[in-house]
């Protein structure tokens, strides 16, 4: 369930499905972007992404998907669509993470602007335990900010790093209590609000042009990987094992 509140010049987007940890479904993925195009259409000058339960987001939600018939195309296009939905938000975006941040919760994250984690947070790829390879453009984040052999770690391992070591690797901005971090989230977004929109949105528009080849490019080999792995043993396994709460028995294959 995805939730859009309107204060004044600023719009609340919250993940509410706190009994599966904000996993996001095709659906509510659509959801999102229709959230985010109805605060652009409201005009607000500033939009705060967060979340309620335990987690940010824990990822895909595949309750219920075999993987022998998942289309991960379509969820990965959807993924994709929202995150460039995000990224060309024409106003300033933050995000207040706390708890799980994984798949295509990272990639919400790596889509906004600012991000400021609770310094418990869990960030990164839990994917070395699905038979899959991680997504959402984390690979472009990973390499840009942490080289290739941390990266490749942090993937091979399935190693989550805290909120506070994500900032202090320079992941996202700053890291706080997670009693702290809805309020400081808010009250940054107001004092942005009532800045000069025009020119933050220039910046903003420069940063993308910078970044955005490489994260556009990561998400569409991502995509084609994530399909070529469906028809391995190993991601049949690792489904499976992650639906049955067991742990997966890999064969390489």
């Amino acid at each position: 369930m995805i939730d859009l509140s309107l204060t004044g010049d600023v719009a609340e987007v919250v993940l509410n499905a706190p009994k599966k940890l904000n996993a996001l479904s095709l659906r509510e993925l659509g959801e999102m972007d229709a959230a985010y195009r109805a605060a652009e259409d409201a005009g607000v000058r500033a939009l705060v992404l967060r979340a309620e339960g335990r987690a940010f987001c824990a990822g895909r939600d595949i309750s219920g998907v075999d993987p022998a018939t998942d289309d991960v195309p379509r969820y990965l296009a959807g993924v994709e669509t929202l995150m460039r939905r995000i990224a060309a938000f024409p106003a300033p975006t933050f995000a207040a993470v706390h708890g799980a941040c994984l798949g295509v919760g990272l990639g919400l994250a790596i889509a906004t602007d600012v991000v400021y984690v609770a310094d418990d947070a869990k960030i990164g790829s839990p994917f070395a335990s699905l038979g899959a390879m991680l997504d959402s453009g984390g690979h472009a984040l990973l390499y840009e900010r942490l080289g290739a052999h941390r990266a490749l770690d942090l993937i091979y391992t399935g190693e989550l790093m805290s909120g506070a070591e994500a900032v202090a690797a320079g992941l996202f901005s700053r890291s706080m209590p997670v009693e702290e971090v809805f309020d400081f989230t808010a009250d940054r977004a107001q004092v942005v609000a009532s800045g000069p929109t025009a020119a933050f949105v220039a910046s903003k528009r420069l940063i993308a042009r910078l970044r955005d080849d490489r994260l556009w490019d990561a998400l569409a080999e991502e995509a084609r990987g994530q399909e070529t792995l469906r028809t391995t043993a190993d991601y049949r396994e690792g489904f499976q094992a992650f639906q049955q709460k067991r742990k997966p028995d890999f064969t390489g294959e």
